[in-house]
């Protein structure tokens, strides 16, 4: 299938400018404005039924061909980060403070060529969503959208997404069925103690050691808890106590990210933290609280549907540009939410390796989408959709 990427790499060009203005005026979650504006005009323009407000700011495209049942969706995100942007670049971020440092626009971009390369070229029979989704990055957009009835409107028998990776060859596809991404919880522990003079400690009850102890017995969870063969992270990434020297604090706040890649680990996790942290507060006479905000659940890659997302690629770019089976992921992505829903597959496409511009990780101040990937990218799109919906 090189005609096809060579097709679509000859009139690229229009997509490397939009991804760049993208680029160049990021918006947070739910403030896609701009970009929804963008979306919606540009699959308008090529024929595209649009329904625009599905999670806040989400937009769906539908094209319809034939007289086939069949019912495919592809969703790309379009939220930026609150990251101050670094890379110097002509197209960097307006918007200080704010910098698309995941490659949301890149995906949009590449779903976007894909969309004209359809509507003008393509050979189909059966129903195409294209799906762009608000605040992935911790949002919830997914959940959103389904709430808002993005599958009651748009149904799909599968729905596919993919994201670039910083470290992977440019143009290199990464797949895998089954757990492929971890789920993310939020937790927050309050340490309440009594506060007193640091001279004097035997007539307070200090929060802080007592925040100390579990921060590091927090760590035999995932060490003699989970299963070895499983996978844990249990990441105290704040902790918050006091303001000077001489003074013993009565709160001792810790902030924690736990991830797993199974669900009846997740549950042991808050199991196993909700009662280390109660016995660790009584045994140094202080309460405490847990906290437990519930994040993004494990992303589950369906099987049928990976391996055909696999044999898609292997056709476009030959099994050496391919890995069948990669490793899984202790990120999280709420595109798990709809793959709980709609059976389907979530894809990686490398941003670039070793030294070059492309391997500079995500939500790093220093990264910025490989353009090189749109052609690719929108090229696997488009073979994917003409082989799903196959006449």
């Amino acid at each position: 299938m090189t005609y096809l990427r060579d097709a679509i790499s000859a009139r690229v060009g229009e997509f490397i400018q939009l991804r760049r203005d993208i680029h160049q005026h990021p918006e947070l979650a739910f403030e896609e404005h701009r970009t929804a504006d963008l979306v919606a005009s540009k699959l308008e323009s090529w024929g595209y039924a649009v329904h625009r407000g599905l999670g806040g700011t989400g937009v769906v495209g539908t094209l319809k061909r034939g007289s086939s049942a069949r019912r495919l969706g592809l969703r790309a995100d379009m939220d930026a980060l609150p990251i101050q942007e670094a890379t110097g670049v002509d197209w960097a971020s307006s918007t200080p403070g704010l910098m698309h440092a995941c490659g949301h626009d890149g995906h949009t971009a590449m779903l976007l060529a894909a969309a004209k390369t359809i509507a003008s070229d393509a050979t189909f029979d059966g129903t195409l969503n294209l799906i762009f989704q608000p605040a992935e990055e911790g949002g919830g957009g997914a959940v959103r959208m389904m709430a808002d009835g993005l599958f009651e409107h748009y149904p799909c028998d599968a729905v596919f997404a993919m994201h670039n990776m910083p470290g992977v060859p440019q143009g290199h596809f990464v797949f895998r069925d089954g757990a492929a991404m971890a789920s993310s919880d939020y937790v927050t522990i309050r340490v309440h103690g009594t506060g007193g003079h640091g001279a004097m400690p035997h007539r307070a009850a200090d929060p802080l050691v007592a925040a100390a102890s579990i921060v590091m017995a927090l760590q035999t969870i995932v060490a003699r808890n989970v299963d070895p063969l499983h996978t844990a992270v249990v990441t105290v990434g704040a902790m918050h106590a006091g303001q000077a020297n001489n003074v013993i604090p009565a709160l001792a706040t810790l902030e924690l990210s736990v991830r797993a890649l199974d669900a009846d680990v997740r549950r042991l996790l808050e199991q196993r933290i909700k009662a280390l942290v109660a016995a660790q507060a009584e045994s140094f006479g202080v309460t405490a609280e847990v906290d437990w905000r519930p994040g993004y659940c494990v992303l589950v890659n369906s099987v049928e549907e990976t391996n055909f997302a696999r044999d898609v690629a292997l056709s476009l770019v030959g099994a050496e540009h391919v890995t069948l089976h990669g490793p899984a992921l202790t990120g999280s992505e709420d595109f798990a939410f709809m793959l709980e829903k709609i059976p389907g597959s979530y894809l990686l496409i490398g941003n670039g390796d070793g030294d070059s511009a492309g391997a500079c990780m995500v939500h790093n101040p220093g990264y910025d989408f490989n353009d090189d990937n749109i052609a690719t990218g929108a090229a696997y799109w488009v073979a994917l959709v003409e082989r799903y919906l196959s006449v």
